[in-house]
């Protein structure tokens, strides 16, 4: 009688030992990506669910044309579109050369007080070179038309 219940607690240990192990491994993983991976968000997701101050993401969609305007020194300010909806960004560097209104582009950074402020910013001067999360945000508001059809 007495080797069967320790039979059982040592099972029970071993269960709670794993179930500690997993939920710890878990916690690690999803910090890691968190920190390593910037999600991407299109300019609807971002009006929809504006994400925190804090949290570093990815933006894209196309440049708005009117929009880009060169400031004093190297702040650049334009705005993001992918046709929903318009999300205004904030840069201060040199932008790349292929970076223009009308053309698409990914920027990273954070959405603070209704403005992206993007530490780094990549133009995407060809619809073939665009990211497949840009190309799938204009698919979706309707804007983006296949080169190929």
């Amino acid at each position: 009688m007495a080797m069967k219940s320790l039979k059982k607690q040592r099972r029970i240990q071993i269960i709670a030992l794993a179930v500690v192990a997993l939920t710890v491994s878990t916690v690690l993983i999803a910090t890691a990506m968190r920190d390593g991976i910037n999600f991407f968000r299109s300019p609807s997701q971002v009006m929809e669910e504006p994400p925190s101050p804090a949290e570093v993401f990815r933006i894209g969609g196309l440049v708005e044309e009117g929009t880009l305007i060169r400031g004093d020194g190297e702040q650049i300010r334009f705005s993001v579109t992918d046709g929903g909806a318009t999300v205004p960004v904030i840069y201060t560097g040199v932008l790349p050369d292929l970076f223009e209104e009308n053309q698409g582009m990914v920027g990273t950074g954070r959405y603070v007080d209704g403005v992206f402020e993007a530490s780094e910013i990549l133009a995407k001067h060809d619809e073939t070179y665009m990211p497949k999360e840009v190309v799938d945000a204009l698919k979706a508001q309707g804007i983006y038309q296949d080169p190929d059809s």
